[in-house]
């Protein structure tokens, strides 16, 4: 792990990144053995981030564990998931600390919108490149390039979530491009 201690009761914003495509491991349906090959967590109240890579996984779980409450962009459904094979049960104890921005944003609208579409359509901002990227970055012995990926990642979804605390909103583009703002009690 690279950075300082992580207090106990933080609240953490979380991105990771994986080893591998979705297509090679046999479709969405196996995201545990995507492997995991960076994660970044935010200290919210300290603005400090620490960096894991694979054999930091048990670190980066115990991290999860003793926090307040843990902040992402589908983590539920995908982050834990790839986290599965390194001992992370998401249980109703972390699930409860969770605020998955995605799944809040599905609740309302019945329907996905992407992390990109978000951070442009509310902060005027876009993400710098995707998870095939990250995928191809890892394969090149690029590290470095996939950490600082996923930390900037992690800094859009802290935006917005606050952004979203703060204004009780947020606001995405439609499928024709439409700006439309969509109510939020994160």
């Amino acid at each position: 792990m690279q950075g300082g201690d992580i207090v106990i009761g933080s609240t953490l914003v979380f991105d990771l990144e994986t080893k591998r495509l979705a297509q090679e491991v046999g479709g969405w349906s196996n995201i545990d053995k995507l492997g995991l090959a960076a994660a970044v967590l935010l200290v919210v109240e300290t603005d400090e981030t620490h960096r894991f890579v694979e054999q930091d996984a048990e670190e980066l779980i115990g991290q999860l564990l003793k926090a307040d409450q843990v902040v992402g962009f589908n983590i539920v459904r995908f982050d834990y998931q790839v986290l599965r094979p390194y001992g992370l049960t998401p249980g109703p104890d972390l699930i409860g600390r969770t605020v998955d921005l995605l799944d809040h944003i599905y609740q309302s609208l019945g329907y996905r919108v992407s992390l990109d579409n978000l951070a442009e359509a509310t902060l005027g901002e876009r993400k710098s490149a995707d998870g095939l990227a990250a995928v191809k970055w890892y394969r090149e012995g690029k590290l470095d390039q996939v950490l600082d990926y996923c930390e900037q990642d992690v800094r859009i979804t802290h935006r917005l979530w606050e952004y979203g605390r703060q204004n009780g909103q947020i606001k995405y583009r439609d499928r024709e491009f439409g700006l439309h703002t969509l109510p939020v009690s994160w």
